[in-house]
């Protein structure tokens, strides 16, 4: 937890409850401790996906397919998701999910390593999220920058590690330290990089919201 418990708890008592086709899957896998968004992130992404208004939004980690649902339903008619997991047992429930859902059409499942298959992908996209391994984040970047349309918006989530990310390495624990690393040299990258304006979000388990700039609007 990286805000303080009461404050986390005002904000979500603040959120008007949601009922709708998508909360039993919510309920489901957070009973389950299946690594979907927090609240506060749900509502972050529903804010930016009606702010943006993503024709074609990519996700680099499905788990059960809930945020691509749940984006996909504040997209504007006609927006389409392709989403990619690696997890075998994720993907049998992400896809009924889809199915089950009706949402087939809109919303493309690539199962696989996200790295070799965002190597593949080609196009753009308005908005991709990122939210898979932590310690991927840096290699997903120079695809995900390739495959991000001009003022297209990048989200990363879960970018400061319970808090971690803020230590020294030397108070992270030897088997975490390559994540630790890798995800500070993430953070670093993202809010240096000439085509981004990036700003770091406290919500949930940090959040990193970065807009990719025309060439006439890059930083000198």
């Amino acid at each position: 937890m990286i805000v303080d418990l009461n404050i986390t708890e005002y904000i979500r008592s603040l959120m008007k409850e949601e009922k709708n086709d998508l909360s039993h899957i919510e309920s489901e896998a957070r009973v389950n401790h299946v690594p979907i968004v927090k609240p506060e992130t749900k509502e972050l992404l529903r804010t930016l996906v009606l702010l943006k208004k993503p024709m074609k939004i990519l996700e680099v980690g499905a788990a059960v397919g809930f945020s691509s649902l749940y984006m996909n339903s504040y997209q504007p008619e006609g927006g389409t998701i392709i989403t990619i997991e690696r997890n075998e047992k994720r993907i049998k429930k992400a896809k009924e999910n889809i199915k089950n859902q009706g949402k087939e059409e809109q919303i493309t499942l690539l199962e696989g390593d996200a790295i070799e298959i965002l190597k593949g992908l080609d196009g753009s996209f308005d908005l991709i999220f990122v939210d898979a391994a932590k310690g991927q984040y840096i290699h997903f970047l120079d695809d995900v920058l390739r495959l991000l349309a001009p003022e297209g918006v990048l989200v990363s989530d879960n970018v400061l590690q319970d808090g971690d990310v803020a230590k020294s390495r030397y108070a992270i624990e030897r088997r975490d330290r390559t994540i630790h690393k890798r995800m500070r040299d993430y953070l670093y990258t993202i809010k240096n990089h000439p085509q981004l304006e990036t700003t770091i979000l406290p919500v949930g388990d940090g959040v990193a919201i970065s807009i990719k700039m025309g060439e006439s609007n890059e930083r000198r």
